[in-house]
């Protein structure tokens, strides 16, 4: 078991889930798609770590943090990140910190992933574009890949 680990299975769908934290967390599209890579790095890096019912919501909701704080200039709080995934403050800090530990603190994505996990979650995305008219789904980003410089800038 890990920290990630509930007592009990949320009764809360995944898609449900999902939906909520799009609904009211305000990030950027692109969090999504970094957040799906962080995701997937840290299962790959912890493979002892079954992905199950009774980790898969608190996992989500800490990639996306995770992915919101270092791609958005502005996000949320913790305290408001827990409330939108139904655990407490306390319970989000030590989410984030045993997730950027699993993690190595290994946050930047690389141009070629980004875009290459795009379009599947694009696809994903499709059945949510427009739900009670919010904001569409629409994802890409615009790297500037002269490493000599090391900026990149974002575009959504």
């Amino acid at each position: 078991m890990s920290v990630f680990h509930g007592l009990t299975r949320p009764t809360t769908s995944i898609t449900t889930y999902l939906h909520r934290i799009f609904k009211y967390e305000n990030c950027s599209p692109c969090c999504f798609v970094v957040a799906y890579v962080y995701l997937d790095r840290f299962m790959q890096m912890h493979p002892s770590l079954l992905l199950n019912s009774f980790n898969v919501h608190r996992l989500l909701i800490t990639s996306v943090l995770v992915s919101a704080k270092f791609m958005d200039d502005i996000c949320y709080n913790n305290a408001y990140y827990a409330k939108v995934g139904g655990i407490s403050t306390e319970e989000m800090n030590i989410l984030e910190v045993d997730f950027l530990f699993g993690l190595g603190f290994q946050l930047n994505v690389k141009p070629d992933t980004f875009r290459s996990q795009t379009p599947p979650l694009q696809v994903l995305a499709e059945p949510y574009q427009n739900i009670n008219n919010e904001r569409p789904l629409k994802t890409h980003c615009c790297f500037n890949e002269d490493e000599s410089t090391h900026q990149q800038q974002l575009a959504v």
